[in-house]
């Protein structure tokens, strides 16, 4: 594309430009530096509070409580030492799945990183393209832009020679030229960034509860620690190093710091894991997405087909000879720049003879579904979808739907009168012949269709094909309901008709780039999880609108970009494994987050309670590290590495509440019934200690009981470790717990407390489960009457 006066730049012209800063180099890297994830794993307002906590311990001189500070030492190091295996990988394949940049210099095309792009860069874009600079066109050749990610408008805009290219927008048409003038931070893309961010980011519901929750025990946490310490100080017969220790121990138990961990050591791992199964995740919070997907949208091309298309049949119409379509198509196939799989198909069947001069021409876009050119003292010719381009000629349709139903595409070839480069439109179209492509389904397929389908995921297919083509391909796959079809040219412009109308159909074929937006958008208004998979520059748009964007390396760097996720095989095939992992990692931190929110919520009423009553906090430091270790640390380590899918669609606080607020309510109330019991034993403070010791370990073993269930092999062979590990700190270092040795007789009003506590949870679980099912009939009920009020009953 470059002639004399368009060579570039040379290389000396690149290495001053380099030297000057003027490179294409945007802080964006999806991997933290070395630096940075040290700092997020030690600079925490958590690890903070903990070594606060630890100088009051030292202070005290009681020097055994302080082991609490070794469990968050190891915790920082155990995180830092696994993001940085998991940055090692990811920055690998982050090399492989890097946007590239065609430029000229010195008179010859090279391909380089868009980091390597310079000031003055001679840029070739080409469609499916996204523009990684600002620059000024140079050449167009039927250039079209899509600017949504930027203004918002999807409508494609023209550009001529002298126009601006915005780096972030992306080319659905037509190829061209341009001269970088921006760079780096200085791109108008960039610029827009540091003000907003122009791609949705995926959804955790899990995340954004998590960090609500740590947000209220940070703030509640210091109040609530200064109020315990001056109600402890009051206790009679406490000491100040006794009134720092138990303060010290509240404070303490309200620390989450192990979900904290847990929840981002499970999604760095996750990445990595993900890693190795050849998926790149772009956003963390993407796995959660994927996981809770319950409708997944796909593309036909390249998904549930191979993308390798083949011509099939040439066929003329009416007096029209199938030699003379092939004459004409021997030139169409060739003349145009764009080349995708169709094209590349047209040029696999056609000779090309540059016999015809080109005098102008109109490139295929998705949302025109044609293609048309002129030639020198030829006329006008016009290639595209029958649909768009012959609506009123029913012999036709009925030819062309004959083809679509045994699963076949079909191309027009018409004459035309004339066509408009300004606004692509074409007119007097008169059939020549059809174009007959087959498309191979992926032997794979209907495996990953019944994979979904046991997972209780919707597939949807969202093509640009003709529906009854894309149908019949989906059925032959093994798509449940493939059967039911619709033309996107009949939807309603009405979204909330929309809404309604999506849930019966799961092919929707002739589907324009904004309408796949739509769509999308109607299944997350009818509350559903979407996710999106696709690969062209047609998919971008409902890429970045999904809950979760998944696209394939193979794609346009449009697609990627937007993407959440990329697959580095392009294989379709794998997203079954990808699912499956995302499944696996929720599903482990929903079970062992009950562990963890257990230990918060009772330890956040005990110190309310026990500031309002004066009385000295019923556990020591040493005594919470012990049963955290034993009951919290080691199942919440061995659950999170088991392999489970099964994550619950209620959502993620309603489902650890389930078993933490019983729980934790259940420890409150035994730690009242002891403090009650007291004078019983005459005020034996060390007894009193002991049988907190000893109930509040039988509680967080319950809650241990309860993640287990359902009961397997390794959930029960947990179960027997936690029940031992615990037993043999009690039996072998009673005094090193601050604890009498089980063995005197007063241990025996162990047994009727520990019954009560049984009674206890099984009542509240019960009582907790019932508000939960009470909470979702109102929430119907009031649901129905404002549908009922909106004129809408269903």
């Amino acid at each position: 594309m470059a002639d004399g006066s368009n060579r570039g730049l040379t290389k000396a012209e690149v290495e001053k430009r380099i030297h000057l800063g003027q490179v294409n180099i945007i802080n964006n890297s999806i991997s933290k530096s070395k630096k940075e994830i040290v700092m997020t794993h030690t600079l925490t307002y958590f690890n903070f509070l903990n070594l606060f906590l630890g100088v009051l311990v030292i202070i005290s001189g009681q020097f055994k409580n302080i082991t609490f500070m070794g469990v968050i030492i190891v915790n920082s190091l155990i995180g830092i030492a696994q993001e940085f295996k998991v940055k090692k990988l990811i920055d690998k394949l982050s090399v492989i799945t890097a946007s590239k940049a065609k430029v000229i210099r010195d008179g010859a095309l090279f391909q380089i990183p868009i980091t390597q792009v310079v000031m003055d860069d001679l840029m070739i874009v080409e469609n499916g393209d996204q523009v990684c600079s600002d620059a000024v066109v140079l050449q167009s050749d039927g250039m079209e832009v899509n600017e949504s990610m930027l203004t918002g408008e999807s409508k494609p805009v023209k550009k001529k020679p002298g126009d601006q290219l915005m780096s972030g927008s992306f080319l659905v048409a037509g190829s061209g030229v341009g001269r970088v003038v921006n760079v780096g931070e200085d791109n108008y893309a960039a610029v827009l960034a540091r003000k907003a961010k122009t791609k949705k980011r995926a959804t955790s519901e899990m995340q954004q509860t998590i960090k609500k929750i740590i947000q209220v025990i940070g703030v509640a946490l210091i109040p609530i620690g200064i109020l315990l310490y001056l109600s402890q100080s009051r206790v009679e017969g406490s000491t100040f190093s006794d009134s720092l220790v138990t303060t010290v121990a509240g404070v303490i138990g309200m620390i989450p710091e192990g979900l904290v961990l847990l929840t981002s050591v499970s999604f760095i791992l996750g990445v990595g894991r993900l890693a190795r199964k050849r998926a790149l995740v772009q956003e963390m919070e993407a796995i959660e997405a994927l996981a809770r997907v319950n409708v997944l949208c796909l593309d036909k091309t390249g998904t549930i087909t191979t993308g390798k298309l083949e011509v099939v049949e040439v066929e003329g119409l009416g007096d029209v000879e199938s030699s003379q379509v092939e004459t004409v198509m021997n030139e169409v196939a060739f003349a145009f720049d764009d080349v995708n799989n169709t094209q590349e198909a047209l040029m696999k069947r056609f000779k090309k003879t540059g016999a015809w001069s080109v005098s102008e021409k109109i490139p295929f876009s998705s949302d025109r579904k044609y293609r048309a050119i002129r030639f020198a003292d030829k006329g006008c010719y016009v290639l595209g979808a029958p649909e768009f381009l012959n609506k009123d000629d029913e012999e036709l349709s009925l030819k062309v739907e004959g083809y679509s139903k045994e699963g076949l595409r079909v191309l027009l070839l018409g004459s035309c009168e004339d066509m408009d480069t300004e606004d692509g439109s074409v007119s007097g179209v008169k059939p020549m012949g059809l174009i007959v492509i087959s498309d191979c389904i992926r032997p794979e397929a209907p495996a990953v269709f019944e994979y979904f389908r046991d997972q209780h995921v919707d597939i949807k297919v969202i093509s640009g094909d003709n529906p009854v083509t894309v149908s019949q391909i989906a059925v032959k796959a093994g798509l449940e309901g493939g059967e039911h079809f619709i033309d996107a040219s009949t939807l309603p412009e009405n979204f909330e008709e929309l809404k309604s109308m999506v849930e019966g159909y799961s092919v929707f074929g002739r589907v324009k780039p904004e309408q796949k937006e739509q769509i999308i958008r109607a299944y997350q208004a009818n509350n559903n999880v979407v996710g999106m998979v696709g690969d062209g520059v047609n998919d971008v748009l409902a890429l970045k609108d999904a809950d979760c964007g998944i696209a394939m390396a193979a794609g346009s760097d449009a697609a990627k970009q937007v993407a959440h996720i990329v697959l580095l095989d392009s294989n379709f095939a794998c997203l079954k494994n990808i699912v499956s992992e995302g499944r696996m990692i929720i599903s482990n931190i929903e079970r062992v987050s009950s562990l963890y929110l257990t230990k918060t919520i009772y330890s956040v009423f005990l110190c309310i309670i026990f500031i309002l009553l004066e009385r000295s906090y019923p556990f020591i430091p040493i005594q919470l590290s012990w049963i955290s270790t034993a009951a919290i640390g080691l199942p919440s380590f061995i659950l999170t590495l088991e392999q489970s899918e099964s994550v619950n669609s209620n959502g993620f606080l309603r489902h650890v509440l389930r078993v933490a607020l019983p729980c934790a309510l259940t420890m409150v109330l035994s730690m009242c019934m002891i403090q009650g019991l007291v004078p019983f034993w005459g005020g034996d403070e060390m007894l009193t200690y002991t049988l907190n010791m000893l109930i509040g370990g039988m509680v967080s073993i319950m809650v241990v009981y309860r993640v287990c269930m359902p009961m397997n092999w390794m959930r029960r062979s947990l179960f027997a470790a936690v029940l031992i590990i615990f037993a043999a700190g009690v039996l072998i270092a009673p005094g090193f717990l601050g604890i009498y040795p089980v063995f005197r007789w007063e241990m025996l009003l162990a047994i009727p407390l520990a019954c009560m506590v049984i009674v206890c949870e099984g009542i509240l679980s019960r009582l907790v489960k019932e508000c939960f099912v009470m909470k979702e009939k109102f929430v119907k009920k009031i649901k129905a009457k404002r549908a009922e009020r909106a004129g809408n009953p269903a």
